[in-house]
């Protein structure tokens, strides 16, 4: 077995930074870092990224006296690309609380499935929204958006020189609080139906009061739900590919807010 060239020109330290950064990235970036995607897969890619950026970025001289030192500079490169795969999968959450919300408000609150892709319970709708938006990121090459941040990343960070400082931890928190706005903007249209439905519910039932409201209001609401749910696709699609654009320049917010000042 021969050792790649890039490999021995670099030295197994500098390639092992690389390697790992890699591998924080597609632990839960979309698509890649889902639980029925095989290990060897995640780990084999992420060793040919590796073996082609190795031979193409500048690295510059590691300064470390032990293996201590050492240890700190491949943490530093884990959650430099973990970092990464959080922002592209904040999306993913935000779908499926909105998922949540609307299987709530139309009656599906008792109905979960297995997500193959995380391994726990999830909402109906959010496994609906959730293969859609599947579908819409790798149209939109959402993927080609996550290697091509992760290769920039050493443009901005270079090997062992990640801060994570004040505005990480802001820039985290304004994330997380865009996943309840998303998943409103998601989630709005059929909740405002719901609304509509449940007052002119309630009118019925004062004007009609023979008329047993609840009977047949759960299945009104399921089908106005579904209704709006379906009429909306445009709209979600188009929702969608702006967040997919967005996440694009969110990681690169991330890479100047842990780029060495």
């Amino acid at each position: 077995m021969t050792i790649p060239e890039g490999i021995l020109y670099s030295g197994i330290e500098v390639f092992l930074l690389i390697f790992v950064r890699m591998t924080g990235l597609f632990v839960i970036a979309p698509v890649f870092g889902g639980r029925n995607i095989p290990v060897y897969l995640k780990i084999g890619f992420s060793f040919m990224l590796a073996l082609i950026l190795v031979n193409t970025i500048k690295v510059q001289e590691l300064v470390f006296s032990n293996v201590y030192e050492y240890f700190i500079l491949v943490l530093k490169e884990f959650l430099v690309g973990i970092t990464l795969g959080y922002v592209s999968y904040l999306i993913f959450t935000a779908i499926y609380l909105a998922g949540h919300i609307i299987d709530m408000q139309i009656g599906f609150g008792v109905v979960n499935i297995i997500d193959p892709m995380s391994n726990i319970q999830v909402p109906i709708t959010s496994t609906f929204y959730f293969i859609l938006y599947m579908l819409i990121f790798l149209m939109c090459r959402g993927h080609h958006i996550l290697i091509r941040a992760l290769f920039k990343s050493y443009d901005y960070i270079p090997l062992g020189t990640g801060v994570f400082g004040k505005e990480i931890v802001n820039d985290i928190l304004r994330v997380f609080g865009n996943i309840f706005f998303t998943a409103f903007r998601i989630s709005a249209p059929i909740l405002a139906a719901i609304i509509i439905t449940d007052v002119a519910l309630g009118v019925l039932s004062k004007t009609v009061p023979q008329l047993n409201v609840f009977m047949v209001g759960m299945p009104l609401k399921i089908t106005i739900g579904l209704a709006v749910m379906v009429l909306t696709i445009p709209v979600f699609v188009s929702l969608m590919e702006s967040l997919i654009r967005g996440m694009d320049g969110e990681m690169y917010i991330f890479l100047k807010d842990m780029a060495p000042k």
